[in-house]
C-alpha cells in the first residue's frame, strides 16, 4: 500500500536528493502525485543501478543452474551450491571455492553465484586467473599497480575463474597474494580451480608464498568438490552422432 505521510515522503525525497521538489515541500506534500512521483524515481535508479553493477561484473552470458544437469557429475553437493547461491557465506566475508576438472560446471556455478549477488544488491567482479594475474603484472609503475589492486579489492563479491589451467612465475603469485590479502576477512572471493590446493605449487612453481595464499582463501571458506566427466565433451559427442545420423538418414532418402 502506497504511504501518504509527509514526513515518510519527506525522507525519501530526501534520500533521493529531490532538492527542488525539498525545496517546495509545503507547497506540494499534501499532493496525490508526490507519492507516484517518489515510486517512480525509486523504481528508475534501482532499476539502472542493478543495470550498472551487471555491466561491471563482467558474468558473461551463462546457462541458468535451474538447466544444471544435476545427474551428470560424479559427485556434487547439491544442498552445498544452493547455500552458496542464499549468498549466507558473503555475509560473513567467508570465501567460497568450487574444486574439480574441467567442463563440470564450475564456471555455471559460479556465474549464477555472480548473478544473484548483483541481483541481491552487491558489487560483483567477475574475471578469469590470466585475465587478472596478466593485467596486474603488465602494469609498470607502483601507482597503476596499487590503483588496479584496488579496483579488485572494492567489490563484495570478486569471482577469479580458472584458476590452475596456466601455470605462474613467483611474480604472479605474489600479485594473487597481495589481493587475497587485501580482501581477507573484509570482502568474499570465489575461485574456481580444477586442481586441488596440494597442486597449487604446480600452478605458482617456486613462489615461496603459496602456502600463505592457499591458508587465506580457506579460512573461513565453504569448498565445494565436483567430480566427473567434462559436460562439453558428452555435449559434443551428442551433436557429432546426431550429425552422422542426420547424414546417414540423407544417403538414405537419395
Amino acid at each position: 500500500m502506497q504511504t501518504t505521510d509527509p514526513s515518510t515522503l519527506k525522507h525519501r525525497a530526501h534520500v533521493l536528493q529531490l532538492h527542488g521538489v525539498l525545496a517546495n515541500w509545503s507547497a506540494c506534500c499534501t499532493e496525490s502525485w508526490v507519492a507516484t512521483l517518489l515510486d517512480w524515481e525509486e523504481q528508475e535508479r534501482t532499476r539502472r543501478s542493478m543495470e550498472r553493477r551487471l555491466h561491471s561484473a563482467h558474468i558473461g552470458r551463462f546457462k541458468p543452474l535451474a538447466d544444471y544437469d544435476w545427474s551428470w557429475p560424479e559427485q556434487i553437493d547439491q544442498g552445498a551450491v544452493s547455500d552458496l547461491m542464499t549468498l549466507q557465506f558473503m555475509h560473513s566475508a567467508s570465501n567460497a571455492i568450487l574444486v574439480g576438472p574441467s567442463g563440470v560446471g564450475k564456471t555455471t556455478i559460479a556465474q549464477n553465484i555472480a548473478h544473484q549477488a548483483v541481483l541481491q544488491g552487491h558489487t560483483v567482479m567477475f574475471t578469469t586467473a590470466g585475465k587478472l594475474l596478466g593485467e596486474l603484472a603488465s602494469l609498470d609503475s607502483d601507482s597503476a599497480l596499487r590503483s588496479r589492486l584496488r579496483l579488485y579489492a572494492r567489490p563484495a563479491l570478486l569471482v577469479i575463474d580458472e584458476v590452475g589451467y596456466l601455470s605462474y612465475s613467483s611474480r604472479y603469485a605474489d600479485l594473487l597474494f597481495e589481493l587475497i590479502s587485501r580482501r581477507h576477512e573484509q570482502k568474499s572471493t570465489l575461485i574456481t580451480t580444477n586442481k586441488s590446493f596440494a597442486e597449487w605449487n604446480e600452478v605458482f612453481p617456486n613462489a615461496a608464498c603459496v602456502v600463505a595464499l592457499v591458508d587465506r582463501l580457506v579460512h573461513h571458506a565453504e569448498i565445494v568438490g565436483i567430480k566427473g566427466q567434462s559436460y562439453r565433451q558428452k555435449e559434443a559427442q551428442e551433436h557429432a552422432k546426431a550429425r552422422s545420423g542426420k547424414r546417414k538418414s540423407s544417403k538414405g532418402t537419395t
